[in-house]
């Protein structure tokens, strides 16, 4: 739809394995396209699997809320889209939004706060000047 905002960063359905014992998506689906779409958009500005999968740098999540709005079944079709709310030298946060294709309604939305890491130091770090830029460029609102 033209008037969201974000990149898309998953497209698929709901199978009957993601769905619970009343017949709803149940919460490790959500959770496990949500994960899916954040490694997209990690690649969309730079943090590729390559560069994560490097010796020295990588990414690790600090805390994620995910708020359901509508009930999803088998056969649903979604797409989830992503924009950043918040971007600093060394920390990000990032809302995913999954929508229902068919029917447009929001589904549910994940806030992921994730940090940049030196993997040998075990500690955060400043994010590449490059990824720093693609990411202020999906701001929330800057588009």
């Amino acid at each position: 739809m033209a008037d969201q905002e974000g990149i898309v960063t998953y497209r698929g359905a709901v199978s009957a394995s993601h769905c619970d014992h009343i017949g709803h998506m149940n919460i490790v689906a959500y959770g496990a396209k949500f994960d899916e779409a954040n490694w997209v958009f990690f690649c969309e500005i730079g943090l590729t699997p390559s560069y994560l999968r490097s010796p020295r740098y990588g990414m690790a999540g600090v805390q994620q809320n995910i708020s359901y709005k509508k009930e999803l079944f088998a056969g649903d079709v979604i797409e989830i889209r992503t924009q950043v709310l918040e971007i600093t030298e060394k920390r990000m946060c990032v809302r995913h939004e999954m929508r229902n294709i068919e029917t447009g309604a929001v589904a549910a939305v994940s806030d992921i706060t994730s940090v940049h890491l030196d993997k040998g130091a075990h500690k955060s770090c400043p994010l590449p000047a490059a990824v720093r830029q693609a990411a202020e460029a999906l701001l929330a609102g800057s588009r």
